[in-house]
């Protein structure tokens, strides 16, 4: 799953740690996410977009496999 996470993060001039201490996540999961390495859950995919004002869907691109 693709995600917009870094690229929303650095237009409003935020840190990962300052994301992560309001998400009460590490440092290291949120640059996890921005990488692709890690999918969110459900509970943190919530959490993110509700900081950001935004749908879900805005911030996570969901791609089929193969697509």
């Amino acid at each position: 799953m693709k995600n917009r996470l870094e690229e929303l993060r650095k237009e409003r001039g935020i840190k990962q740690e300052e994301l992560a201490s309001v998400l009460k996540v590490s440092r290291q999961t949120i640059g996890s996410l921005e990488n692709g390495r890690y999918n969110p859950s459900i509970l943190l995919a919530f959490r993110i977009a509700r900081y950001f004002k935004m749908n879900i869907e805005e911030i996570f691109i969901y791609e089929e496999d193969g697509e």
